[in-house]
């Protein structure tokens, strides 16, 4: 697909308070603020127009420590650990991709940032693309990385733990020796090449908040809202034709063993005027894994295109329109 380039500049007035001290990196330290009574961990770094960083399910904002620094070299980052996820409080709530778009909103709001470029990976690539949908006067651009919502097929792994019932084996994670179980098969995945093996390190990270039975709860109503045991449930692809006016960049590992590059070649040609970028060597965590080639892909994207304008008028025209014919028949057979 041909991409979409603007070569006008950049402007987004963002508040004092989104203007803080370098990020440390080694450490990324949170900052708090209550939103509906639950309190919020977020990571807040650098200063200039305001991008949005959202990360993957059972993750939180140290994902994206390879890459923040370098961003906040030229951006306002902001770097949310999602309710239920990281130091964020995990209640007994929502946890829907709706819920968490709208509680991005309600954050933005509080730190008086009005409109962001978002960057999602995964699960945040699904809040991202809704967040654009719900709030398309609030996005700027997007970057789907790894994102779920483009087809069914996900990881078989999630697909057991979606079923009702799989939440007793949980627990098991918390059994002294199973993690180092865990751990060996990893390493053997690696040793022998299998796709999943590229993400071990990344996998085993996110095991480590599983013993946490308040993580797990979170963890679990998270993934049953996406996912089942035919694989993924939800779908951006009825929506993408709304996001013709966004520019948006797709980034993906051609070896992602958890969402499949396919999913993002669907989304390519959905979203026709998007551009994917994909990474030969990496897996579900390009951010990760080839951090410098994230960064230079993503800043040239940043840089080059020209902020969305938002027009209701177009908007309505967007939506009595409608998706295209072949669009429809992609979230079919999805």
């Amino acid at each position: 697909m041909t991409p979409i380039v603007h070569r006008s500049s950049q402007s987004l007035a963002t508040s004092p308070a989104a203007c803080p001290d370098p990020v440390d990196t080694a450490t990324l330290p949170r900052r708090f603020v209550t939103v509906h009574g639950y309190r919020r961990a977020y990571v807040l770094c650098g200063s200039g127009p305001a991008v949005l960083l959202l990360h993957g399910i059972g993750d939180n904002a140290d994902t994206w420590r390879p890459v923040i620094g370098e961003l906040a070299e030229h951006y306002t980052v902001i770097a949310p650990d999602l309710l239920g996820h990281g130091q964020s409080d995990r209640p007994r709530a929502d946890y829907s991709i709706a819920a968490y778009a709208c509680g991005m909103r309600d954050l933005l709001s509080v730190l008086d940032v009005d409109r962001v470029s978002v960057i999602g990976h995964s699960l945040g690539g699904g809040v991202g693309m809704q967040f654009a949908y719900q709030f398309p006067e609030r996005c700027e651009r997007l970057v789907l990385v790894s994102s779920g919502g483009a087809g069914r097929q996900t990881n078989q792994m999630l697909r057991f733990i979606a079923i009702p019932g799989a939440e007793s084996v949980l627990p098991l994670l918390a059994v002294p020796g199973t993690r180092q179980f865990v751990a060996m098969v990893m390493f053997a995945l690696r040793v022998f090449g299998a796709d999943i093996g590229r993400d071990t390190a990344d996998l085993a990270r996110l095991f480590e908040s599983f013993p946490d039975r308040t993580a797990r709860s979170a963890f679990l109503r998270t993934l049953r809202g996406s996912v089942d045991r035919h694989g993924q449930v939800i779908t951006m692809l009825d929506r993408c034709y709304l996001a013709e006016g966004i520019p948006t960049l797709l980034i993906w590992g051609a070896r992602d063993a958890v969402i499949p590059v396919a999913h993002g070649r669907v989304l390519n040609s959905a979203m026709t005027r998007s551009r994917l970028e994909v990474f030969p060597d990496a897996g579900h965590f390009p951010h990760r894994s080839n951090p410098d080639q994230f960064l230079a892909v993503v800043r040239e994207f940043l840089s080059e295109t020209a902020p969305a304008s938002y027009d209701a008028a177009q908007w309505r025209k967007l939506l009595r329109r409608g998706p295209a014919a072949t669009a429809v028949a992609e979230t079919l057979e999805a």
